[in-house]
């Protein structure tokens, strides 16, 4: 039962990955990091291909083993961050707009304070 509620959430966390791809408020390397967590306890091959693929493989390895995002990856999610931000500021009314503005705040300070790897 257990195993499957791994595989599940696996991916779960792989289709949220993918959406996020498009939306920008949605990270999708974290997604593909606690897919490629949910996999180890129910799939070991499909941790293996998360852990091969070509773009997401590198960012899970130096997640795990310093807890390290890259400089770049860094960048590219407070850019998202901001995006979201301007987005909310321009399209949601008072006091919605704080929402997302919160939230780039928490994440975005989060990310800036992990190891660069």
């Amino acid at each position: 039962m257990r195993r499957h509620f791994y595989l599940f959430c696996g991916f779960l966390s792989l289709g949220l990955g993918a959406i996020g791809a498009f939306l920008p408020l949605l990270p999708t390397v974290p997604f593909m990091i606690l897919a490629a967590f949910c996999f180890a306890r129910s799939s070991p091959a499909l941790e293996a291909r998360l852990l091969e693929h070509r773009h997401f493989g590198p960012h899970i390895r130096r997640w795990r083993e310093k807890g390290a995002i890259s400089r770049r990856g860094k960048k590219a999610a407070l850019a998202a961050f901001a995006f979201s931000v301007v987005l909310a500021l321009a399209f949601s009314p008072f006091p919605w707009f704080l929402l997302p503005v919160g939230a780039a705040l928490i994440g975005g300070t989060w990310i800036w304070t992990r190891p660069e790897g």
